[in-house]
């Protein structure tokens, strides 16, 4: 458990360094005047942009990844206060248990006690008579 609250301690503490320079993903735009054929030009632009007209790898995919990153990091949050919870939950139950135990032990030797006193009233009204 330990191992698991730093590794993710560590994990969430150096994840922002990723993109620390702003641009973490550059993206790359061929142009196919620079390899002089010009009959592709039209099937590779279309290609290379989305229906909005901007260029695949520009912001909108580098914000969607960084939003997933989020949500991965708020999962792992509620994952790891889970298995906090859980771990006390499951504290108070052995508590409990043990406790269970115990009284159910005091409850076995009262009633011995009691059946004893009651063999020993008979021994006694026995002898009397």
């Amino acid at each position: 458990m330990k191992k698991t609250i730093l590794t993710l301690s560590i994990l969430c503490a150096f994840s922002g360094l990723a993109y620390a320079d702003g641009n973490a993903f550059t993206p790359l735009n061929f142009n196919d005047t620079a390899y002089g054929t010009t009959s592709n030009t039209n099937t590779n632009a279309a290609v290379n942009t989305v229906p909005d007209g901007e260029a695949i790898g520009n912001g909108n995919i580098q914000n969607a990844i960084q939003q997933l990153d989020n949500a991965q990091i708020d999962i792992r949050n509620e994952l790891l206060n889970t298995k906090t919870k859980y771990a006390d939950i499951d504290a108070q139950y052995k508590l409990v248990k043990t406790e269970r135990a115990a009284l159910k032990k005091q409850v076995r030797s009262v009633e011995r006690r009691i059946k004893e006193i009651d063999k020993a009233k008979e021994k006694i009204r026995k002898n009397m008579i």
